[in-house]
């Protein structure tokens, strides 16, 4: 079996994946999906992923048998089931339903309002996206935080890494990107609250400690755009 991710180095979807393929020690070509000169909407693409985003998955069978998973959470459910031996799910059921759920915080709460497509149509319209965005991510900072409260340990859902962790560095990483955050906090003029910040930086030290994040890190991928 052969894997084939198709991502962006700046895409916090892709970096999701990228994170648990690391966790998981699997080994896989790293395809570039330029989508700043559009390449995630050219047919060949859009034929692996119909909404024309990243990450896809591609998975060649020993059979020759080619396979694709759009969406990054579903990616992530099938590492995690064809692939179980490092566990990103904990294996009480209502823990692994909360570490599904800080997930979908970030994927469905805060991701979709600074994606790239989202951020171009809010500034065609004549407003600030930056501002626009700012105020999504840092709520659902705060709500990732305090709905995480009850399960934390080293990291978000007990003492070993979860997909919540998977999707929470990411977002940290958009965030500081976006301007919401600092290297330790929030930034000036930003209405969030330290304390429910500072459970979450912890986390996020411990994480980028373990290769599997920093690996996966944006700066670190082969398409990444070096500072000037």
């Amino acid at each position: 079996m052969k894997l084939a991710l198709h991502n962006y180095w700046r895409s916090s979807a892709s970096h999701r994946v990228r994170i648990a393929l690391g966790l998981k020690r699997l080994a896989y070509d790293y395809v570039i999906v330029n989508i700043l000169t559009r390449q995630q909407h050219v047919d060949a693409y859009r034929a692996r992923n119909p909404m024309g985003q990243v990450p896809a998955l591609e998975i060649t069978e020993d059979d020759g048998a080619v396979h694709t998973i759009h969406q990054s959470l579903p990616i992530l459910e099938y590492l995690e089931e064809r692939f179980p031996e490092v566990p990103i799910l904990p294996r009480d059921l209502y823990l692994r339903a909360r570490a599904r759920g800080l997930a979908e915080i970030i994927n469905s709460g805060i991701q979709p309002h600074q994606n790239l497509a989202t951020t171009i149509k809010i500034k065609a319209l004549g407003a600030d996206e930056a501002v626009w965005t700012k105020g999504f991510i840092t709520d659902g900072i705060i709500a990732f935080a305090r709905a995480m409260a009850e399960t934390a340990g080293q990291f978000c859902v007990g003492d070993t890494p979860t997909i919540a962790d998977c999707c929470l560095i990411p977002q940290l990483a958009s965030a500081r990107r976006f301007g919401v955050l600092g290297p330790t906090g929030w930034m000036p003029n930003t209405s969030g609250d330290p304390e429910d910040l500072q459970r979450l930086i912890e986390i996020e030290a411990r994480c980028l400690a373990l290769p599997a994040f920093a690996d996966a890190a944006p700066d670190r991928q082969p398409d990444a755009v070096k500072p000037a």
